[in-house]
């Protein structure tokens, strides 16, 4: 039986990696309602340049549901799902007015982003490009897949506009010391 559409309300899903389609499928095979944001972005590919939809928020997606005890049990056991995300006290509910805003957000042709693969302070390496081999500091987003990265050199600093494709977050193992 399926709980009315009052007590229901919106719970972020943590998948498995690359699971979100997976898990999107099997929801909706349960009759459960879900929504999974996606964005469009270049592939990486380097033989062919084309459009792919990937999740706006990886490893995660939307259920609707009311966390009755056999609802809850028929998520979590859904494959690929790991957890719904919540504290010590139980799921945490996402408001109405979030999940409509998404929804909202990923039907306009506008550039959205994220904001989670780079943070400001990171230290990042460029990778291709004109500025390949480059070390600094991740600033800002540009907007358009432009990034601002920040070089450090004779106590001074210079700024570069490259690519988000073209660099990667530097991990500290990788960190060399001289």
């Amino acid at each position: 039986m399926i709980a009315s559409d009052r007590s229901r309300q919106w719970y972020a899903l943590h998948t498995r990696s690359r699971f979100e389609n997976v898990v999107l499928n099997g929801l909706e095979r349960k009759e459960i309602e879900a929504f999974l944001p996606k964005v469009a972005i270049q592939s990486r590919r380097l033989d062919r340049k084309k459009m792919i939809q990937v999740p706006l928020f990886p490893g995660y997606l939307f259920v609707k549901a009311s966390l009755d005890p056999h609802e809850h049990l028929g998520i979590v056991k859904t494959i690929g799902v790991v957890t719904i995300v919540g504290n010590l006290q139980g799921p945490i509910a996402i408001p109405v007015e979030s999940i409509e805003s998404l929804k909202i957000m990923v039907l306009n042709s506008q550039e959205i982003v994220s904001g989670l693969k780079y943070k400001h302070g990171d230290r990042v390496r460029v990778v291709s490009g004109p500025f390949v081999g480059v070390w600094g500091e991740f600033v800002r987003y540009r907007g358009k897949g432009r990034v601002v990265v920040n070089i450090a050199a004779l106590g001074q600093n210079a700024a570069v506009n490259v690519s988000e494709d073209d660099i990667e977050v530097i991990r500290d193992d990788l960190l060399i010391t001289a």
